[in-house]
């Protein structure tokens, strides 16, 4: 019997096995151009073809078409998949080598740590060393002497032959120094008073603000740490060690102010030199700190607790809780940040400018014992410490700044602490840098000190008899 089949593709592909010549395969085009398989099988055991077995035979040719079929498709996906996998290899080639250049990347910035640690390792054994060598300086007699001429020199070093141990003379001259303010050293109408820049700064009349100059900028802070803070100058220095020459520095942005940077003067400050960084024994709140004979004065933090630090012996000296002020954003400046509580110098002793629960935000100005913190006398105000920017104490009047981000704005209060009367006033001010978030009297310079949204500044101020400044 002699077995044809044919079936349809469309493309020519023929998989068969011949046995003894017993089956054959051929194929052709139809004509509609599709290939036609032509499989014949000879029986050897049938002559014809019964009917009754035919339907049987094809089904079975059929079964093995469908698992030749069946084949076909995954030897074709094989090879999909084979292509596939070649991406994959490809991408995973990619990644292999992105992943070794991070590696090598983070290899060499680990490495640049290390240097860097190094660097700072090195750098904090240096501060270590002139820490030590401060200490041991401090150790020493002052570096002062009186010649024969009576002309007083300082910083003479340890070899010149000027230099004493046991210059007894001096030793009583420093004693004497100790108990004059330093606004009396030089007293009006001396040969050294002739200079008018001089006699301003050291003379020791009051009058009414008249005028504030244009801002002088003396540092930028670098950091975010210094967007605001205090610094100043002591107007009346005491002990051996600091000088009114010698600039006090704290950036109050965070949440632990301890750090008290100490700048040898102005030069250094300006260059960002510090001598020496004193650690606070308790945080700082804010920008309210001030700084009077020899001692600075600050509020602790989240508490109306005022505290005195003394700078010669490093340690608290005094403290008190302010009675009823309000602290901690409760009646702070317009500006924020905690500014309830602001402590100032000037001519007639030590203030602090704040608010109570019962005065309902309105400004109260207390006049404080500097040793003690004692409250001697409070007074309270017409207007309100969150409709002003800042404020500060000259010759026992409190003056306010009506903003602290309008560049051209005004001090626009005056309170005399004497007559217990408040006034309006119009003296222009200048925020030139717009975040004016410290403002503060030095008496014995004739300046202000503010600290404008990272710069720290300096302000000429003029001073006239009472009523001259009014029309």
């Amino acid at each position: 019997m002699l077995l044809l089949l044919s079936f349809l593709s469309s493309s020519c592909f023929a998989v068969f096995s011949q046995s003894q010549g017993q089956a054959s395969l051929s194929r052709s085009n139809d004509p509609n151009g599709r290939c036609v398989y032509s499989f014949a099988v000879v029986s050897p055991q049938e002559s014809s073809c019964p009917g009754g077995s035919a339907k049987s035979e094809m089904d079975e040719v059929l079964t093995r078409l469908t698992l030749l079929e069946a084949l076909v498709s995954r030897l074709t996906a094989r090879g999909e998949q084979g292509t596939a996998s070649g991406g994959l290899r490809r991408s995973e080639e990619n990644l292999q080598e992105a992943y070794a250049q991070v590696t090598r990347e983070r290899n060499q910035l680990q490495l640049d740590q290390e240097r860097l640690n190094a660097q700072v390792r090195k750098l904090q054994g240096t501060v270590a060393e002139l820490n030590r060598e401060t200490e041991r300086l401090r150790q020493r007699p002052c570096e002062q002497t009186h010649t024969s001429g009576g002309t007083l020199h300082e910083n003479r070093p340890f070899g010149d032959p000027g230099y004493h141990f046991e210059n007894t003379s001096y030793q009583e001259m420093k004693a004497e120094v100790k108990e004059v303010p330093a606004s009396r050293l030089l007293p009006e109408g001396s040969q050294l008073a002739s200079s008018p820049k001089l006699s301003s700064n050291i003379s020791s009349e009051c009058g009414e603000l008249l005028s504030v100059g244009d801002p002088v900028l003396h540092r930028k802070a670098d950091t975010i740490t210094g967007k605001y803070g205090v610094w100043l100058q002591d107007p009346d220095p005491r002990g051996p060690y600091y000088t009114n020459k010698t600039v006090w520095r704290i950036d109050s942005v965070g949440k632990e102010i301890r750090q008290l940077f100490v700048y040898e003067d102005m030069d250094q400050f300006s260059k960002g030199f510090p001598m020496k960084v004193l650690v606070l024994p308790e945080p700082v709140e804010s920008t309210g700190a001030t700084m009077y004979r020899g001692s600075l004065y600050y509020q602790r933090r989240r508490s109306r607790t005022l505290l005195r630090y003394n700078l010669t012996s490093e340690s608290l000296a005094s403290r008190l809780d302010l009675p009823h002020a309000s602290f901690h954003g409760q009646h702070p400046y317009s500006w924020g940040g905690y500014t309830d509580i602001d402590l100032a110098a000037d001519e007639r002793g030590l203030w602090v400018i704040y608010s109570t629960g019962k005065a309902k935000g309105a400004i109260v100005i207390s006049q404080l014992d500097p040793a003690s913190l004692e409250v001697r006398r409070s007074w309270e105000t017409k207007i309100r410490k969150n409709s002003v920017g800042n404020a500060f104490m000259v010759c026992g009047r409190l003056y306010t700044v009506a903003s602290y981000m309008t560049p051209n704005t005004s001090i626009n209060y005056m309170f005399d602490t004497a007559t217990g009367e408040g006034q309006a006033v119009a003296v222009p001010f200048v925020n030139k840098y717009r975040y004016n978030s410290m403002v503060d009297y030095n008496h014995a310079q004739r300046k202000l000190y503010a600290w404008d949204n990272f710069h720290m500044v300096t302000y000429d101020v003029r001073l006239g008899q009472v009523g001259q400044g009014r029309s």
